[in-house]
């Protein structure tokens, strides 16, 4: 009798690791401004079922998104040193089997704003589109991460709508102020593999951006910190000492960023892009404490 490998992974481990499972810093970049936008436009707490659609939704929707992700750079991915083991990348997952995980996750993420209303079902599809599109982007636009900061801020404008029944100007102020901070997280992880890209003809910000990268980053910081205080002023007027205490706890963090990347090392860039929730946290927690 033939018995397979005691080391060969089960198909439940390939799934999860072709959804990061056990990366959570990707979906918690996607959750922490997702959940600030709720609490703004509920003024507060804005219930148990809505915590629970965006949470799950986002989880669901970021591991969606991998599977996509992973197919579409699969050629690519297989040329850098951190990427060529993925799943789809080592051919231990299919392109089809993927594309199939993918579509489960992304649906059950639609059942969930089924739940919801009419107008964030609506704006739902818009935000698939987004993250469809992005995989591609890199090979067209040479500041792809701006393309991944709309997708990674689309949560904001669907928890207006999911509140509101309305996505107002604030609501999408809000979302470009969140692309700053992902052009800041993304382009310090692009800078991980900016050697890699370079010799198989990849368009990245790390690239793009060259020597001027680690200014540009602690100014996409900077931008993304000031927009959303400006955006939040009549909000944070009540509390001002806890937006203030917010800000600086959030600049400490930028400032050690910006060290750890200091001298471009893959170690350091991809520290600080891993570390990059708890910043997320710090805003989202300022905000939340400032609406209590």
């Amino acid at each position: 009798m033939t018995t397979l490998p005691m080391d060969r992974p089960s198909r439940l481990s390939l799934y999860l690791d072709l959804i990061r499972w056990n990366r959570p810093a990707g979906w918690l970049l996607l959750l922490w401004p997702t959940l600030a936008a709720l609490w703004v436009a509920a003024g507060g707490f804005p219930g148990w079922h809505l915590l629970a659609v965006f949470t799950l939704g986002t989880i669901l929707m970021r591991s969606a998104g991998c599977c996509i992700n992973d197919v579409a750079d699969r050629d690519f991915d297989r040329h850098v040193k951190r990427t060529a083991q993925r799943p789809v990348t080592s051919g231990r997952v299919g392109v089809r089997e993927a594309l199939a995980v993918g579509a489960v996750l992304a649906l059950a993420a639609f059942g969930l704003v089924l739940t919801t209303n009419t107008v964030t079902v609506l704006w739902s599809f818009a935000a698939l589109a987004v993250t469809l599109i992005y995989p591609y982007a890199k090979r067209f636009v040479s500041m792809p991460q701006a393309v991944l900061g709309v997708a990674f801020s689309f949560g904001i404008p669907m928890a207006f709508a999911a509140v509101q029944q309305q996505v107002p100007p604030l609501a999408w102020g809000l979302l470009v102020a969140n692309l700053f901070w992902v052009l800041a997280y993304d382009t310090e992880y692009a800078m991980v593999d900016r050697d890699d890209d370079l010799k198989i003809g990849m368009k990245t910000s790390a690239i793009t951006l060259g020597r001027a990268d680690v200014p540009a980053i602690a100014a996409f910081y900077g931008v993304w910190l000031a927009a959303w205080t400006a955006l939040l002023w009549p909000l944070v007027q009540a509390r001002p000492w806890v937006w203030g205490l917010t800000l600086l706890v959030a600049l400490a963090q930028v400032g050690w960023h910006v060290r750890l990347i200091a001298d471009r090392s893959r170690e350091g860039c991809f520290r600080a892009f891993r570390t990059n929730h708890w910043l997320g946290l710090t805003v989202f927690a300022g905000t939340a404490l400032v609406l209590a």
